[in-house]
């Protein structure tokens, strides 16, 4: 049996330049972290070997890939070479839904353990490629590439998307102090329910068109940097009043970003 646990994660600032209709017309930049909330994968050879037997929040039971009704898991399947019957099953620290990347870590997850399982394995740089073409390219998701690259390098950094949709991968390099003041001063509430992050991006992909929806966009990019160099300083206070900064301007991007609740 092969088990994989890919890391959630939280997008600090810049989230929405990691869209096409962003970095293709001016470099997009976010600063994510993962966290220690996973989306494990586990595959296991399936007693019939023809067959193909899938537990997520359904159970499919198929005897070929091209009917597995799944498309991450279908895709995945096809990425990765699986050949004979598999028995695959998936579980979450976190509810679907909820903000934090969990289809891109679904597949990342599913890309990574399918591999291994094959006797192979993909670099960081590769999981992170293929399950943007899967997700993108593919099945033509209205969304970024943040995600996937969070889910495949973890940790801390500032992640750049170029204008020629090549991404980079910046490491903030924090001291242990600085890093246990952070943590100490975040909290992450599940106030229930769940959202299409795809409708809200969609819109949000539009509304790029306009010029001061752009400059909002282009000041959340600004925002990326002067974050990291806060943190990198030991100034947690200023970066928490650049966080405010971008939540009252990503706010302005989309009419599904907050609500009256939250």
């Amino acid at each position: 049996m092969i088990i994989s646990r890919t890391p959630l994660r939280i997008s600090f600032v810049g989230g929405g330049s990691d869209l096409p209709s962003f970095y293709q017309k001016s470099k997009g930049a976010v600063l994510s972290t993962s966290i220690d909330k996973y989306i494990y994968i586990s595959i296991h050879p399936y007693f019939h070997q023809d067959k193909y037997l899938l537990k997520y929040s359904k159970t499919e039971e198929v005897d070929k890939i091209e009917n597995i009704n799944h498309p991450l898991i279908r895709l995945s399947c096809e990425y990765s070479g699986i050949k004979s019957g598999i028995e695959f099953s998936s579980s979450a620290d976190v509810p679907a839904g909820t903000g934090l990347g969990s289809s891109s870590s679904f597949t990342v997850g599913s890309l990574n353990c399918m591999k291994q399982f094959m006797g192979e394995s993909y670099t960081k740089e590769q999981l992170a490629k293929k399950a943007c073409q899967i997700e993108i390219d593919e099945l033509n998701a209205p969304i970024g590439k943040q995600d996937q690259y969070a889910a495949s390098y973890g940790g801390l950094n500032v992640i750049e998307f170029n204008q020629d949709g090549e991404v980079q991968i910046f490491p903030v390099s924090l001291d242990n102090d600085t890093c246990d003041r952070l943590e100490k001063s975040l909290v992450c509430f599940y106030v229930g329910g769940s959202r299409s992050a795809n409708k809200i991006l969609e819109e949000q992909s539009k509304k790029l068109e306009d010029e001061h929806i752009f400059n909002i966009q282009s000041r959340m990019v600004e925002l990326v940097f002067e974050c990291r160099d806060a943190l990198e300083s030991s100034n947690l206070e200023l970066f928490g009043e650049l966080l405010n900064e971008n939540w009252q301007l990503k706010k302005q991007l989309s009419s599904g970003i907050s609500n009256n609740k939250v």
